[in-house]
């Protein structure tokens, strides 16, 4: 009882300081970036404070998770506020999913390139350095974000004339692998390849921070060690990091939740995308 009133308590205050910290940024310009037939994909972008003339912010791209299906752009709010507070330029972007749109994680990976390629084309405007974003995600939209970088899907009216590829990842129990036996094979199936970032890693990857539980279902500690090996084996940057007995969505809640941004600062710093100390 007193360790769940600690872990409470430590919520309110990781709450309360976190929308003390991020006032100046709950009003985000909501722009869109893609229009297919009657639907308009929108993004909300977060502009920092210091935002002004031509100077130029590196930016963060978040993804929702919900296994291509489901999900809203509102679940990295918290988040994106933090980083747009240190700094950065910090984007929520919705995508086709199968129970709005009946589509499938093909549509969802163009999406997310395209969401990319929508904020390289429009640096100036909202003040972005063209070779400094990051793709961030959970889940799914951790998959898309790793997709865009490593895998070669287009749609035939793609405009390519902008690259799609993050220039880092952040990453939240993303899905990594689509092949058999793994979370969207039965989805996706022999096409797989075309999707998959563990089968598409390569030299040049984006240096890549991820978060698991150990006790998550949908994507294994095996699944998220191999990654890391093959990452590494091509000389490609992947920072791991495991938490005891947490479960899928882990990092949404109370102290895992302040552990994982923290953590996603110190990486982006390490990168020269931030600079100080985290302030959470």
């Amino acid at each position: 009882m007193l360790t769940t009133l600690r872990l409470t308590l430590c919520s309110l205050l990781l709450a309360a300081a976190l929308l003390a910290q991020s006032q100046a940024y709950q009003t985000p310009l909501v722009v869109t970036y893609k229009q297919i037939d009657t639907l308009s994909l929108k993004m909300n972008i977060y502009l920092p404070a210091a935002t002004s003339g031509a100077v130029s912010h590196p930016a963060i791209i978040f993804f929702f998770g919900g296994g291509w299906k489901g999900g809203n752009i509102s679940q990295f709010q918290g988040q994106a506020m933090y980083f747009a507070s240190r700094g950065m330029v910090a984007v929520l972007a919705d995508y086709r999913v199968a129970s709005r749109n009946n589509t499938t994680p093909f549509e969802a990976v163009a999406d997310a390139k395209s969401a990319i390629r929508y904020l390289r084309k429009n640096a100036a405007k909202f003040h972005i350095d063209p070779n400094r974003i990051v793709g961030a995600g959970g889940s799914a939209g951790g998959h898309l974000a790793a997709a865009a970088d490593l895998t070669k899907l287009e749609e035939p009216q793609a405009d390519t004339t902008e690259s799609a590829r993050p220039n880092a990842l952040v990453l939240f129990n993303p899905v990594l692998n689509n092949g058999p036996g793994e979370y969207g094979y039965d989805r996706i199936g022999d096409r797989y390849n075309e999707i998959s970032p563990f089968h598409n890693i390569q030299k040049g990857a984006a240096p890549t921070i991820a978060f698991f539980g150990t006790s998550d279902t949908l994507i294994s500690v095996e699944t998220a060690k191999s990654y890391e090996t093959k990452m590494k084996k091509n000389g490609n940057r992947f920072e791991l990091y495991l938490f005891p007995g947490q479960s899928h969505g882990f990092f949404n809640k109370g102290i895992y939740y302040e552990k994982t941004l923290r953590q996603a600062d110190i990486f982006l710093e390490s990168l020269a995308y931030l600079s100080g100390k985290p302030t959470i």
